[in-house]
């Protein structure tokens, strides 16, 4: 399959995703580089039709910048996308969340768990490959195979769709919120299930900065 040109290309790629319609869209580092880039790519060249990648017809898809902080995980500035109706699993904030490694490339973590690696194409060889013969582009087809196809097995081997899902599950915590979030936001949801059960009702107050985190509860008859 070829295109004449990029336009054609993201397109196709969007179309592609309608299509099969996915669940569950994984990756590694998806959700700070590959979603946006092709995002902002699709804007510079005019892509209209790309950025509905999402189940909810004629919803934009965009990328927003987002801060993280936690006593637990440190401070994290990084970009969320939302696909709706599409769950997202990034390998990378998994590995980075779960597992104390000294480093999280998908090599390292590829050979810690699962005893192989990537294909070794540096960035600076690609345009170079893909001008090249056969051989070369089958080289980076593989590299980019290898790029798609390891998250997967990682995600299987760790068995982190189904812990995570099993963690929404018993907390009430939307999927996507266990790797954007805390560990509070879990004790809430639990804190929220049991007053509720006991006719309680917790008011929601939204912080300004300045007053306090006390909340009342109010039991309704």
């Amino acid at each position: 399959m070829s295109f004449d040109n990029e336009v054609e290309m993201l397109e196709a790629w969007a179309n592609f995703v309608q299509h099969v319609d996915p669940d569950v869209i994984i990756g590694y580092n998806t959700s700070n580089f590959d979603l946006p880039y092709l995002l902002e790519r699709a804007k510079t060249v005019r892509a209209t039709a790309f950025p509905f990648l999402g189940r909810e017809k004629n919803a934009r898809t965009e990328s927003k910048d987002t801060h993280f902080s936690s006593k637990a995980y440190g401070t994290r500035d990084s970009k969320h996308t939302e696909l709706q109706g599409r769950l997202q699993l990034d390998m990378l904030q998994v590995m980075q969340r779960d597992y104390k490694l000294r480093s999280y490339s998908l090599n390292s973590v590829s050979f810690e768990f699962l005893g192989e690696q990537k294909e070794d194409v540096h960035h600076s060889l690609i345009t170079e490959l893909q001008n090249s013969g056969p051989e070369a582009r089958r080289r980076l087809a593989v590299y980019c195979l290898k790029d798609a196809y390891l998250p997967q097995r990682l995600m299987d081997k760790l068995m982190c769709l189904i812990n995570y899902t099993e963690m929404a599950r018993v907390t009430g915590v939307p999927f996507n919120y266990l790797l954007s979030r805390g560990q509070q936001i879990k004790v809430i949801s639990q804190l929220f299930r049991k007053a509720r059960v006991d006719g309680y009702l917790i008011p929601a107050y939204k912080g300004d900065g300045k007053c306090t985190k006390s909340r009342h509860l109010h039991r309704w008859r």
